[in-house]
């Protein structure tokens, strides 16, 4: 699987109201069809190609997501806001705990500003993959970066752990090939005591800088399935291809698990265009003051609470434009509560 990032194309964002001018980028059935679920890896009679035929489905998914994170639409940061959501639910549901993401969501967006020291263990771990899909790709997997990111996850580590899995990461960059960086990131979070989770969120940090993106898009997090354990002795850098030979059921396994994240993603990506573009249509019509401000939060997060502090909006104008949006099919309201409501696409 040979991807090559080429640089992203920059256009002004759209006035409110314009229509989306590209279509969504279509995903033929074939390859939808040839991405192998986790039963099927599991069954007998696998053929000696699997793993390539597998890689090749891999890259050929990335190579539509590459297409749509290229977009760089107006409403791109409530997608990827949207994936670390679902991430963050997955990663607590493996972790043993009980919050879905309407609680996660909760505990995240109800939570006085700078006071995120309350939001609880499941809080931290929404923080880690809000952190995934909000900062700069290239920003991401530096020492001050991991540091943060593994006391989300509930880590801790000393200095010369982090800077060693710096190291790894950094080489695996470089040099490895993408079947290779895949496996590799894994086997090194193992290597120094992490599990799967960090490794997902770093072979997503990983994946956007080897294509160039600006942003990294949560997709592994959110599988229910990333492979058997392998706790190499060497570093992960420099047996990541010995990996592949001898432990070809591991990097299938990560290469389906990668291929339908990034499906799921592309799917959501439809669905939210959809709602997005029911936004901008009538945005222009919004009479309230700050509406585009309000537009431009709702477009670039998983959602808003009723409750935020908008300058030129006052509370109860805020809650008539939340109903008004809500009327108008622009907007959904997620908490499915008569108090404390949180609004979204």
């Amino acid at each position: 699987m040979i991807l090559r990032p080429t640089s992203l194309s920059r256009h002004p964002g759209t006035l409110l109201g314009a229509a989306a001018i590209t279509p969504a980028v279509p995903f033929p059935a074939w390859l939808r069809r040839a991405i192998p679920d986790a039963q099927s890896l599991a069954g007998k009679g696998a053929g000696p190609n699997a793993l390539e035929d597998v890689a090749l489905a891999a890259g050929a998914t990335i190579g539509a997501l590459d297409a749509v994170v290229r977009r760089q639409e107006r409403w791109a940061g409530a997608w990827r806001q949207r994936l670390a959501l679902a991430a963050a639910a997955a990663t607590a549901k493996q972790g043993g705990r009980v919050e879905d993401g309407s609680a996660l969501r909760d505990t995240v967006l109800l939570t006085r500003p700078g006071d995120f020291l309350s939001v609880g263990p499941a809080g931290l771990l929404l923080l880690a993959w809000r952190r995934l899909a909000s900062r700069p790709a290239e920003e991401l997997l530096t020492e001050k970066s991991l540091a943060a990111v593994l006391e989300e996850f509930g880590y801790a580590r000393g200095d010369d752990a982090v800077g060693d899995l710096a190291d790894d990461l950094r080489q695996l960059g470089a040099g490895a090939g993408m079947v290779a960086m895949l496996t590799g990131t894994f086997m090194a979070a193992e290597r120094h005591g992490f599990g799967r989770a960090v490794g997902a969120w770093l072979a997503d940090a990983l994946l956007a800088q080897r294509l160039g993106w600006t942003h990294a898009v949560p997709l592994l997090g959110g599988a229910a399935a990333l492979g058997t354990s392998v706790r190499p002795r060497q570093s992960a850098a420099s047996s990541a291809a010995t990996s592949i030979e001898t432990n070809p059921e591991r990097a299938k396994s990560l290469l389906a698990a990668q291929a339908r994240a990034a499906l799921r993603a592309i799917d959501l990506f439809a669905e939210l265009e959809r709602r997005a573009d029911r936004l901008l249509a009538i945005a222009p019509k919004l009479r309230a003051k700050a509406a585009d401000t309000v537009v431009d939060k709702l477009l670039s997060d998983d959602a808003i609470v009723a409750s935020e502090k908008i300058s030129g909006m006052s509370d109860r104008g805020l809650r008539r434009l939340f109903d008004r949006l809500v009327e108008l099919g622009a907007v959904r309201e997620l908490s499915g509560r008569p108090a404390f409501r949180i609004y979204g696409l």
